[in-house]
């Protein structure tokens, strides 16, 4: 039987991954939250560790209030040692008790404007090149794209990733962008796009959103059940790229979630600009996933959580 350690186990992710290993019998479940561990502590983060010898250590915790932290001084530093310094002392004792690591990144991590992959023997000599006819380009980050973050929240996570390739061998990191699902139990937990659009949606007769930021939607469960995949499966460590399938605007995806809901509510597109926030957005943050099995649509994804929200 394999001991599991989920961090962060009563947020959104981590809820939903303490429910995927607990149904398996193969598996003894400790789940952590903030008021068992302080991840920004090394000494109690090895202490504690240490003692519990799990043989994966699964980190969901995180600073996630992309806004504050690029106006904040105060929040930034918070932001720094939940993502950027915890993730290294989390490897440090994985690497120190031979456990796995598994650690949670973000599409923010690049600066939205993806290289535009050519065809096999493309020789930029348009007029005589007929390659391009039936080529439709992938247009993304995958997992060996070079990050360059253009928020300070970016950059907090970026360095975790580092701090984690630096500190440990044995890990997965595994970037998810827009993620959704159940309301974490955690305390200050922010809501998912889709709870607070459905609730905007119902008390309103038109709503405007950003049509832009184009990425994709990332089901807490599915991403859960992913996780368990590539352990068992002992792929090899690095970098993973879990989404679910159908990149869309903000914009697009609320055309689609009152379409499943049946609300009339009028959807108007506006530029981010209408809506102005202190840190930048990559204008196209969608990843590419070259490494694992492709997962749903994510309105497949979504028409399942509208159905449990209703039990």
């Amino acid at each position: 039987m394999k001991k599991i350690l989920i961090i962060g186990a009563n947020g959104m992710l981590g809820q939903e991954l303490v429910r995927v290993f607990k149904k398996d019998s193969d598996y003894e479940v400790v789940a952590w939250d903030r008021g068992d561990i302080d991840v920004t502590s090394e000494k109690e983060v090895n202490t504690k560790i240490s003692k519990l010898k799990p043989d994966v250590i699964i980190n969901s915790a995180a600073y996630n209030a992309v806004d504050k932290c690029e106006e904040d001084k105060k929040e930034l530093a918070l932001a720094k040692k939940l993502n950027g310094s915890a993730p290294g002392y989390l490897a440090k004792v994985a690497q120190k008790i031979k456990a796995t690591l598994v650690h949670y990144s973000t599409d923010y991590v690049f600066d939205g404007q993806p290289e535009i992959p050519e065809p096999n023997g493309c020789s930029h000599r348009c007029s005589t090149c007929s390659l391009h006819e039936d080529f439709v380009p992938q247009i993304g980050f995958d997992e060996e794209a070079k990050p360059n973050p253009i928020s300070k929240y970016g950059k907090t996570k970026l360095m975790g990733e580092k701090e984690v390739a630096k500190n440990s061998k044995n890990f997965y990191i595994i970037r998810l962008s827009k993620l959704f699902g159940k309301p974490a139990t955690s305390e200050g937990a922010k809501r998912s796009f889709f709870d607070i659009m459905l609730e905007v949606g119902k008390k309103n007769k038109e709503v405007k959103v950003v049509d832009e930021e184009t990425s994709c939607f990332t089901y807490a469960p599915d991403l859960a059940q992913k996780t368990k995949e590539i352990i068992e499966a002992e792929k090899p460590f690095g970098i993973y790229h879990i989404m679910n399938g159908d990149a869309c605007t903000w914009y697009e995806a609320v055309l689609e979630l009152y379409k499943q809901t049946k609300v009339k509510t009028k959807v108007t597109p506006v530029l981010g600009s209408e809506f102005p926030r202190p840190a930048a957005r990559p204008h196209y943050s969608v990843l590419l996933n070259t490494k694992l099995n492709p997962m749903r649509s994510y309105k497949d994804a979504l028409k399942e959580y509208l159905k449990s929200t209703k039990k």
